[in-house]
């Protein structure tokens, strides 16, 4: 069986995230994420759920996630997965959309699965400098000329690609955001929504794709994320975002993130990549 390595590289002149997975087996459950999202698959086949399709990823196949796209995957030939990934903030994404539109708008994908072999062929070298380093112009350069590509064949408004929400699940977001680092109950946000229980789970799944308490442990990942990249103990991490226990904290993390808390951290300790070999 291959063996599993994962790589994160932050790059502070792109200002963005990289990473790789080789030889992965484990399935990621229903999350989101608050940035974009660009990957491609090197090897392997899973078997993709989003925004309430169904999709068979495999070798040459390109991701795109919006913010908010709600996602997740399981193995699909019972055999390991290699995969790419580059993660993009809103406000760096804007700044990017500005470069080659020459609008400050954020975009989004119209596609969350494609493939394309011009694309590929910017995002693959782009990926490799990325991760190796290199500080050479062209890394920058293959960004914008990758998404000029994106936009033009898959671009559409960024409000486009977000369901209509109504005001009362909009509510119940908002309170999980103001209160996510402390122990909330359901009929919190339900008096607070002005909505029954069985109604906000009803409303809130069918507009968000997740449960209320998915969208709350998103809420804490999301937040401990820039807690450790700015150096916080893991144990400290987990306490400030809510959660009973260090071990709760790191099964949450690594099933969302793919990487342990503390691995996650001391990729931006020491500025480089950070590797972490599977059992």
């Amino acid at each position: 069986m291959k063996k599993e390595t994962r790589t994160v590289v932050y790059d502070d002149e792109l200002r963005l995230e990289a990473y790789r997975f080789e030889g992965t087996q484990q399935p990621f459950p229903n999350h989101f994420h608050e940035y974009f999202v660009i990957g491609f698959v090197e090897d392997g086949e899973r078997c993709l759920f989003c925004r309430n399709q169904e999709y068979v990823i495999k070798k040459g196949n390109i991701v795109l996630f919006n913010p908010g796209d709600n996602h997740g995957c399981v193995q699909n030939d019972g055999g390991a997965f290699d995969y790419r990934g580059l993660d993009i903030s809103r406000t760096v994404m804007s700044d990017f959309a500005e470069e080659v539109t020459g609008k400050r708008t954020i975009p989004g994908f119209s596609k969350n699965v494609i493939f394309d072999e011009e694309v590929k062929g910017y995002l693959r070298p782009l990926h490799e400098m990325i991760m190796t380093g290199s500080g050479e112009f062209g890394k920058e350069e293959s960004l914008l000329l990758l998404l000029a590509l994106l936009f033009q064949r898959y671009g559409q408004p960024f409000e486009r690609c977000i369901p209509e929400c109504r005001e009362e699940i909009e509510k119940a977001c908002v309170f999980m955001e103001q209160h996510y680092a402390e122990h909330i109950y359901l009929d919190q946000i339900c008096r607070y929504a002005g909505l029954s229980k069985s109604a906000l789970l009803r409303a809130f799944t069918k507009s968000k794709g997740v449960t209320p308490y998915l969208y709350l442990q998103n809420i804490r990942i999301g937040e401990a994320k820039k807690r450790l990249e700015q150096g916080m103990a893991p144990i400290e991490a987990a306490l400030s975002m809510g959660f009973s226990d260090q071990s709760h904290f790191t099964n949450y993390f690594n099933s969302f993130i793919g990487l342990a808390p503390g691995i996650y951290r001391d990729i931006f300790k020491t500025g480089a990549g950070g590797n972490q070999n599977g059992e």
